[in-house]
């Protein structure tokens, strides 16, 4: 593959995943594998930062800013609120095994998130929270956008970790080799939008065996050798021929590469062994908890981590008493969301990260109080969110709802009507000590990209403050 080809590759494949890479394609050893197969042309491609501060303007807003990490876990297919952190208690509906049980003031499903519920001090929820739209693809990309997918610019908006990549980029240090944003089992993460793709997720399915491809089966000194062939033939390159630029623009993605080559804190981010993963649950989910939880104790540059754990959407057999015995209920799905989030908070707790790491859980809506003739839940906009850590006080419920989760009773904060998508983002950054009313005048269409749409104002989208107070 020449470089005219690889160019167009980039250009056409901003997060082109392992798999591409893998494939022999390029004579001198394929670089990119030698180099780094599992490591996304996304991250690594370390472009001119046309996302410059003095094109973007601000309200000057007072930022909470009292998280240094987040991370974001999507419940992707959309989790009954009424089963889980919104519960109720059905007389003649609600399965024994749920065990329902009042767990300081919150009336809880003990047999479905027993876990959590045993340290819900250490987390507050919001039950007033209403979703726009009921469309999962819609859906899941707006909590990850904060803004309508279809509205303008929806369709360049970037991901919410990748405004936050983009606000910590002058924090990362020389030394720093791992990605400000990580996406883990999040092989649906919304990109960079029109941010360059130094911003876009890095995407990384964990497993036992580490980050792939970060050695070369040749060893550490022919690599390097080949490594620096290819530079010297690069260099020429760089002042004699038009792929000057471009050359420039592939040496970063080389060097940050060979940054993640022969790294043991690489190795040790990616890497966790049986007995931590059975704390965790034994799941794929707790498994990217764990590399989560150990990115970011690594100090490496990991600021923002999108974890996505699908198979919610349960409209048949929701308890999983007859087709889905035994299979994908909410009982499975609920107890292996609650033993690997557990897991995660009481490490965090531990080794004192949690006052700095905020953790936000949600789907992309709710499910209906009412069942399917197949007893499962259709789509409703009724939802919850979950959030720890990075200053939120815990034990708090913010909003209520009547006795079957179907109306919003009270909003529970200052602006007096639901929370929407919106606000958890505006609240995601001002945790972060980002100035969510940024309006930045970059876009390829010189509209003016708001951080938050609609965020001035009293009547508009707000950080839920109630969370921090």
């Amino acid at each position: 593959m020449n470089k005219d080809n690889i160019k167009k590759v980039l250009a056409s494949n901003p997060v082109a995943r392992p798999s591409y890479f893998r494939r022999p394609h390029w004579t001198r050893r394929n670089f990119f594998q030698i180099a780094g197969a599992g490591i996304t042309a996304s991250f690594l491609a370390k472009e001119a930062d046309a996302q410059s501060a003095g094109t973007c303007t601000n309200q000057g807003m007072t930022t909470i800013n009292k998280a240094t990490n987040v991370i974001f876990i999507l419940m992707a297919g959309a989790p009954s609120h009424v089963d889980t952190f919104d519960f109720k208690n059905t007389p003649g509906v609600t399965p024994a095994a749920a065990a329902p049980a009042t767990v300081n003031g919150i009336l809880w499903p003990t047999g479905i998130l027993p876990k959590l519920g045993a340290m819900t001090n250490q987390f507050s929820l919001v039950r007033s929270v209403q979703a726009h739209a009921l469309v999962h693809s819609l859906g899941q990309t707006w909590v990850q956008i904060g803004r309508n997918p279809a509205a303008a610019l929806g369709n360049i908006a970037p991901n919410i970790g990748s405004v936050v990549a983009l606000e910590k980029v002058t924090e990362r240090l020389p030394g720093h080799v791992l990605p400000t944003f990580l996406a883990l089992n999040s092989d649906g993460a919304v990109s960079s939008g029109y941010l360059n793709s130094t911003y876009a997720p890095f995407k990384v399915d964990p497993t036992t065996a580490g980050l792939p491809n970060t050695t070369n089966s040749l060893g550490q000194s022919r690599w390097q050798e080949m490594y620096a062939q290819m530079h010297a033939e690069d260099d020429t390159l760089r002042v004699n021929s038009p792929l000057g630029q471009s050359v420039v623009d592939m040496d970063s993605l080389y060097t940050a590469g060979q940054g993640l080559m022969y790294d043991s804190t690489v190795q040790s981010v990616f890497t966790y062994s049986t007995a931590d993963s059975a704390r965790y649950g034994s799941s794929s989910f707790g498994n990217a908890l764990i590399v989560a939880k150990q990115a970011l104790a690594a100090n490496q540059g990991t600021r923002f981590i999108q974890v996505t754990l699908g198979g919610w959407d349960m409209h048949v057999d929701i308890y999983g008493a007859a087709s889905n015995k035994g299979k994908t209920n909410i009982f499975t799905l609920g107890n292996q969301f609650d033993s690997a989030l557990a897991a995660l908070i009481g490490d965090l707790q531990a080794s004192g990260a949690l006052a700095n790491t905020m953790i936000v859980a949600l789907g992309e809506f709710g499910r209906t109080p009412g069942f399917t003739g197949a007893l499962g839940r259709d789509h409703y906009l009724n939802q919850f969110a979950f959030f720890a850590g990075g200053g939120v006080k815990g034990g708090r419920v913010i909003g209520t709802t009547d006795a079957t989760g179907a109306n919003i009773l009270d909003n529970g904060w200052s602006q007096n009507r639901p929370v929407n998508p919106e606000d958890i983002e505006a609240t995601i950054y001002s945790a972060m000590g980002i100035d969510w009313t940024n309006i930045c005048y970059n876009d390829p269409f010189h509209r003016g990209f708001e951080y938050v749409p609609q965020s001035l104002g009293a009547d508009y989208y707000n950080p839920i403050n109630e969370l921090f107070k």
